[in-house]
């Protein structure tokens, strides 16, 4: 039988070097005491490390994960967010007109001063008679009564700019009916609208003052053209002492178109005018011979010449300044409260009955006084329901009247 070799028994470990044994020895001493160091349970699964106490005690030691949290809602971060784009919320809807504020006022042309002072008067006007323009008034002289009359606390300049049948302009209109132009006064062509352009620089207002307006007397230069044509009322009209005026027929249709065509060219002339003015010279006078009532055809020719006016210029107003609407239909033949005027002021010239005009006055758009009425000037000013307040000069020095009046209410 042959010898065969057989093998070692056992784990064989008494043929492992004594030294290699205390090498692993100490190895695994000094791991064991270097294990907070080493993190040597990051090597092994979690659920083996539980189930052996030695690597037990690395995990709790070692294992820096975050403990397991409640299930609480996140935070969101606050710290250099992320922009994300998102809807922003809307305002509300405004309307489209600011509700009204007890406090805030909207921009307004009435002066904020009460009504009851001067300053607060939307309206302080003063009388230039179109002679005031003559003997070539140079464009200076023009804008430096603008300033003058501002610095007075006057706020519109209410200019004559015809009188007698005559323009105080150069007038197509005057050229194709008489022949003539326009006044034979000198005057420089555009006197009308250096007067405009001051006045506007100063946020004052010029009004076109239609002196005499359908009144004529012998000297006008269409006085003898227009008895020949019979455009004049029989009799004569001596409303004012010392003067005999003839009236000019507008019941005639060529002479209502006359004025018509007057009024339309000046407001084309000059668009950027504010307001023309008639005033009582406008009417029949009761005293006149024969008993015929002018009042329809009256009418008819004024509301006519406003809606020609209107239509040609719509942002002009027109203003009547004449007698309380009773004295002035019953002896003028003027209803003024059919003519559809955009202002009526009513004139008080005299001291008789001046509290009982009052009535009518404060109906109105206000009160045209002169030199006479200054005594009456504070009640007037301190009247809120009179709005407005026109000065005319009856002595011919409106420069003179302007200061008393800044006298009176400065």
């Amino acid at each position: 039988m042959s010898n065969q070799k057989r093998e070692p028994g056992g784990c064989g470990c008494a043929s492992i070097p004594f030294s290699v044994i205390l090498l692993f020895l100490g190895g695994g001493y000094w791991l064991f005491t270097q294990r907070d160091n080493l993190e040597i349970s990051r090597f092994f699964n979690h659920e083996i490390i539980a189930d052996i106490p030695f690597l037990n005690t690395w995990a709790t030691s070692t294992d820096k994960s975050p403990p397991t949290l409640p299930n609480i809602p996140e935070i969101p971060q606050t710290t250099n967010p992320e922009p994300k784009p998102q809807s922003q919320p809307q305002p509300e809807a405004q309307p489209e007109t600011p509700p009204k504020s007890p406090t805030i006022k909207p921009p307004s042309p009435i002066p904020s001063s009460p009504l009851n002072t001067w300053e607060g008067k939307p309206i302080r006007g003063i009388y230039l008679s179109r002679y005031q323009a003559t003997n070539n008034a140079s464009e200076e002289t023009i804008r430096a009564r603008v300033r003058y009359y501002r610095d007075r606390g006057i706020n519109t300049i209410i200019h004559g700019v015809w009188g007698n049948a005559c323009t105080m302009y150069e007038s197509q209109v005057m050229q194709a009916k008489f022949g003539y132009s326009s006044c034979q006064n000198l005057f420089e062509e555009e006197w009308i609208d250096w007067l405009i352009d001051e006045a506007h620089k100063h946020g004052m207002e010029v009004h076109a003052y239609f002196e005499k307006g359908i009144k004529i007397d012998e000297n006008s230069h269409a006085f003898d053209w227009a008895v020949q044509r019979g455009w004049i009322v029989p009799g004569v009209d001596r409303t004012h002492p010392g003067v005999d005026h003839y009236v000019l027929n507008v019941g005639i249709p060529e002479v209502a178109q006359f004025f018509t065509d007057i009024v339309v060219e000046f407001v084309q002339k000059y668009p950027t005018i504010d307001a023309v003015q008639w005033d009582d010279y406008l009417g029949y006078h009761d005293e006149l011979p024969g008993q015929i009532d002018r009042t329809p055809k009256l009418t008819n020719f004024v509301r006519n010449m406003i809606a020609q006016m209107k239509a040609a210029n719509p942002s002009v107003s027109f203003d009547i300044c004449h007698h309380n609407p009773y004295w002035a239909k019953q002896y003028f033949a003027a209803d003024l409260e059919a003519w559809g005027v955009d202002r009526f002021f009513i004139q008080v010239y005299a001291e008789e009955n001046f509290d009982d005009e009052m009535v009518y006055v404060e109906a109105s758009d206000g009160i045209s006084i002169t030199e006479r009425q200054l005594n009456r000037l504070p009640e007037l000013i301190d009247n809120p329901n009179i709005p407005n307040i026109l000065l005319f000069p009856l002595s011919g020095e409106p420069e003179r009247l302007a200061d008393k009046v800044h006298e009176l209410t400065i």
